[in-house]
């Protein structure tokens, strides 16, 4: 190394190596701990019970990119500045830059950042108020667990659609205030907002719908998740309720995807309670004092059980013979239950019934049919009235006979209608 070079490592090459090893180090600490500064932050501000992860991750990132990019701008000047490099115009361009940004910021500056404060203050507001206000109309008024467990369903979707649609307001009406502190002409933007929204509302009015139902059913709280319901011509356990659709699964284990805007009729079998509703069918010739004696006593027995006890509102009892039917008479039982226990009281009421019928010898009758194919010679005999024996013809004497069978000619010949000529003769 010469002594030229060896002076300048002296005077500029050092500093120049040093700026590098401060630059890395800087952006090494600017990855590892910024990012986890900032997400602890966010963590004591959050409100409790939320998940800002998605916005922490992309505030992390913007602050690592931009603090980045400013690390290394700096870095690159000193760096040139060292290795003699003429910079002077570029730092002139830059003051001038920055006198600019700062004139800026004293003006408008102060302004959107009035805006942008505003605006998340307002959006924490409706964090804050809207869940609350919502879980007191919703969840306080109902006493049962499982009722308040609903409700806290209800509730939970009902906010977060609700936080949704002031938190989207407040930021749409502080990007359009903010637009004009960049010099952006914001009139055609309006403008070109007002087309497309009629374009989207023309073409998502299946999606509005949908969404307008959806809330109506969580507000007026018409089924909810858990229950069973017929939506239309399809029964099943409500698994999902959303804004935009409903998820049934029947019996059979079908997933049934229904788009809120598509119901018409809903139908709640899991309401507050459920009715025991049943017809038996016993035999005509049954004492119908003693089977309707017999059935309440079978129905009074299983609700006094334990098992049963707890499930069972009403006791179920004949109400009322309901009608003469084709092979028997039925009786009407009904009752009450709690949600969802109706289908299980009425198997566990048949199944006590059916053996407590075959041990008291009570008909259950069934459908059947006898054919008859006329009546054999024996059974004709039996019901056929005997006829009394005619009386002997008196005979009439000369050349002709008559009987009460016609009339005999005298040429021995058995006459039908036109036989008697001959006699007449």
């Amino acid at each position: 190394m010469n002594d030229l070079d060896w002076e300048w490592f002296k005077e500029d090459g050092i500093w120049l190596l040093v700026t590098v090893v401060i630059a890395v180090i800087l952006l090494l600490a600017w990855r590892y701990w910024v990012p986890r500064w900032i997400t602890r932050f966010i963590n004591k501000i959050t409100p409790s019970g939320e998940d800002w992860s998605g916005g922490t991750r992309v505030i992390r990132r913007i602050v690592f990119w931009v603090g980045g990019i400013l690390i290394l701008a700096v870095a690159t000047l000193l760096v040139l500045s060292f290795a003699g490099v003429d910079i002077g115009r570029v730092t002139d361009d830059l003051k001038e830059v920055g006198d600019d940004v700062l004139d800026w910021l004293k003006g408008s500056g102060i302004r959107v950042v009035v805006i942008v404060g505003i605006a998340i203050l307002l959006q924490q507001i409706a964090r804050s108020l809207i869940p609350h206000a919502v879980y007191g109309q919703v969840v306080r008024k109902e006493k049962k667990r499982r009722l308040i467990e609903e409700a806290e369903q209800r509730a939970e979707t009902l906010s977060g659609f609700l936080v949704g649609v002031a938190v989207a307001l407040v930021w749409v009406v502080a990007f359009f205030m903010v637009l004009p502190e960049f010099r952006i002409n914001i009139g055609p933007l309006l403008a070109g907002a007002g087309i497309v929204g009629i374009a989207i509302g023309f073409g998502a009015q299946g999606l509005i719908r949908d969404i307008l139902s959806g809330l109506f059913i969580i507000l007026e709280d018409q089924y909810a998740k858990g229950d069973w319901v017929q939506l239309g011509s399809i029964d099943g356990e409500v698994e999902y309720l959303g804004l935009r659709r409903t998820i049934l699964r029947d019996f059979d284990g079908t997933h049934h995807t229904i788009p809120n805007g598509q119901i018409t009729i809903a139908s709640n079998y899991s309401k507050d309670w459920a009715c025991v509703n049943m017809d038996i069918s016993v035999g005509y010739g049954e004492d119908m004092d003693r089977v309707m004696e017999v059935i309440n006593e079978v129905c009074e027995e299983m609700a006094a059980e334990t098992e049963w006890k707890r499930a069972i509102i009403q006791v179920p009892r004949v109400l009322r013979i309901q009608k003469f039917g084709d092979s028997g008479i039925d009786i009407k039982v009904w009752g009450t239950t709690k949600p969802m226990m109706q289908w299980g009281a009425m198997g566990e009421i048949r199944r006590r019934l059916k053996r407590r019928f075959d041990e008291d010898g009570i008909e259950i009758p069934w459908p059947h049919v006898k054919l008859y194919f006329g009546e054999s010679p024996d059974e004709k005999a039996k019901t056929s009235v005997p006829r009394e024996k005619p009386s002997k013809p008196k005979r009439i004497h000369g050349p002709e006979e008559t009987s009460i069978m016609g009339v005999k000619g005298s040429g021995g010949i058995d006459g039908g209608g036109g036989g008697g000529g001959d006699g007449g003769g």
